[in-house]
């Protein structure tokens, strides 16, 4: 058992199963979320429910963030009644969310001035995975800052990479992501073609396996996911808009172009105006077929 106290304010679809792997594994925790229900699981589980942001300031030696955006990581750590106005000097805040890079950057330097420091580390792979404990985590960091945090995230999660110092666990993430989100687009529309073509999808799909043309998302999480008539959400299309959305600010800032990622974004930003919002990201293969009005591809 750790006598270190660890807060964890964001208890979603990813926050929830993470913190519950803290606390079966013997972290002690202080959670905190705006919805009640899932605090009361993690109680279910032996951690203590704080009341709001700034009592589990008080009370912990480390504050991980698994938030929706910047915004509301910003208003928690830095707002009226936030984490840094009533946290103790020493203490280290990990933020696990996906935001701008940028503000990742900004955030770590009020943090020092405030006496404590700012570790970056935010998730890959699925929701099903932090319910494993599989988690994937890009640390960004100093040194002995990760090796406070690395107990955390081995209860989490079972590849850990520390990619250097702050803000590039942020970017390393927006890098990944936009591989992974591009090649979900270009696979829904090739398959797309191939049903248009009336090709049998299981031969397409043999085909491109022994080619150069495969990809992780084709090969391995399609089949089971779209392909096989599963689209409720491991990642969102509204989630994958909107890390789209910071790739492509973040690479205009850096001054890179980004032709493919901002047509893809704005695929994305069609398929969340209709039903598919809040669907797995694989369904935009179904998004397409739908509009060509041609049969769904599933195996």
């Amino acid at each position: 058992m750790t006598t270190t106290t660890t807060g964890f304010i964001g208890l979603g679809r990813m926050g929830k199963p993470m913190a519950s792997n803290l606390q079966k594994k013997g972290h002690g925790l202080v959670v905190y979320d705006i919805v009640p229900g899932p605090m009361k699981e993690l109680v279910a589980l032996g951690a203590r429910a704080a009341g709001s942001v700034a009592e589990v300031a008080k009370l912990a030696d480390i504050v991980i963030t698994m938030l929706p955006s910047g915004v509301e990581v910003e208003q928690t750590l830095f707002g009226t009644d936030g984490v840094i106005a009533h946290a103790k000097r020493g203490t280290l805040l990990m933020d696990m969310s996906t935001i701008d890079p940028q503000t990742t950057d900004r955030l770590a330097a009020r943090a020092i001035e405030a006496g404590m420091s700012l570790v970056d580390s935010p998730v890959g792979r699925l929701a099903s995975h932090a319910d494993r404990g599989e988690c994937l985590f890009m640390v960004g960091g100093s040194d002995a800052e990760f090796a406070r945090v690395k107990p955390l995230l081995q209860a989490m999660g079972n590849t850990i990479h520390h990619c250097g110092p702050v803000g590039t666990g942020m970017r390393t993430k927006l890098v990944n992501n936009y591989l992974s989100i591009v090649s979900c687009q270009m696979n829904a529309e090739a398959l797309a073609l191939s049903q248009r073509f009336g090709l049998t999808l299981g031969k397409t799909l043999e085909v491109l396996y022994g080619t150069t043309a495969t990809n992780g998302q084709l090969k391995m999480a399609w089949p089971a996911k779209v392909l096989g008539g599963d689209i409720e959400p491991g990642f969102t299309i509204d989630l994958a808009h909107k890390d789209l959305s910071l790739i492509v600010t973040a690479a205009n800032n850096a001054k890179v172009p980004m032709p493919v990622g901002a047509a893809a974004r704005e695929a994305f930003n069609g398929a969340r105006a209709g039903a598919y919002a809040k669907k797995d990201f694989s369904s935009m293969v179904d998004v397409l077929c739908d509009y060509a009005g041609i049969e769904k591809a599933r195996l």
